[in-house]
């Protein structure tokens, strides 16, 4: 039983990994007469899968599991499904990010394309993960009473914190569309400067803490639920210093001081004044 669900999650997921070298392909056999075609083609895909599939993420935060797919699987097997899906997701997320991976994509394709395609694959593979995701029965555990309140205000707190995140960056190109807009219109996009101000004076990854909030909001518990938690969490957890070891690499001895004043999830140390 385990092994067909490893099989049935592990080939789709594969194949979502497939749309990042179809794009790369097309990019290399780009003639200047379609350039611009492939660049608004690319935004297209970029907003609609990328920016689709977190929308959809968050519905599936708050209101449950979509339930499309039912294949009729034991707990367990149906636990390693969501497991291997959740796996296939962090390499996919994670990986794109590293520099290797980025010299790498640089050396076949123009590098503005670059967070444009990486919204992209982590469309697909969120959209496979939401389609396939297995929901268990029974709730396992459920908060009632006043303290569900305290559930509540979480998500209205992790919904505040998304964009009290967004308006402290000023541009926030989640989606990574604005170099490919730039080219396409002959312009430079800027680059990401260091910021600390607004929710950045507060933690170092405000956008990471609210997802934290986000996620754990839900007061009714299924073991696959308690599975997408505690390994997003952990997820979470490790990609942030992960993204800091790049970060201190990008702004050097700012970032290493922004690193000593500044905690990097938990907001327990109120903003100095300077």
């Amino acid at each position: 039983m385990l092994l067909n669900s490893f099989a049935v999650s592990v080939p789709v997921c594969l194949l979502a990994v497939a749309t990042v070298p179809t794009i790369i392909s097309l990019m290399q056999r780009t003639s200047p007469k379609d350039a611009s075609v492939i660049a608004y083609m690319t935004v297209g895909l970029a907003v609609l899968l990328g920016g689709g599939s977190m929308v959809l993420l968050g519905i599936f935060l708050v209101f449950g599991s979509f339930h499309l797919l039912n294949m009729g699987l034991s707990m367990p097997a149906a636990l390693a499904v969501d497991a291997v899906l959740c796996l296939a997701f962090f390499i996919q997320h994670s990986g794109m990010v590293r520099r290797s991976f980025q010299r790498r994509f640089d050396s076949i394709a123009p590098g503005y394309y670059r967070g444009a395609v990486y919204a992209i694959a982590s469309g697909v593979i969120l959209l496979v993960l939401l389609l396939l995701w297995q929901r268990t029965e029974p709730v396992v555990l459920s908060v009632q009473g006043p303290l569900r309140w305290c559930f509540h205000a979480a998500l209205l707190a992790s919904l505040a914190g998304f964009f009290w995140s967004s308006r402290s960056l000023g541009e926030f190109d989640a989606l990574g569309i604005q170099p490919v807009l730039a080219q396409a219109k002959g312009t430079q996009a800027h680059a990401m400067p260091l910021t600390i101000r607004g929710a950045y004076r507060w933690v170092r990854h405000p956008i990471y803490t609210a997802s934290l909030l986000l996620i754990w909001s839900q007061p009714d518990l299924t073991y696959d639920r308690i599975l997408f938690n505690v390994t997003w969490t952990g997820w979470i957890i490790i990609g942030s210093f992960l993204e800091e070891r790049d970060l201190v690499t990008n702004f050097g001895s700012a970032y290493a001081e922004y690193q000593q004043k500044v905690p990097m999830l938990i907001p327990w140390r109120i903003p100095s004044g300077d």
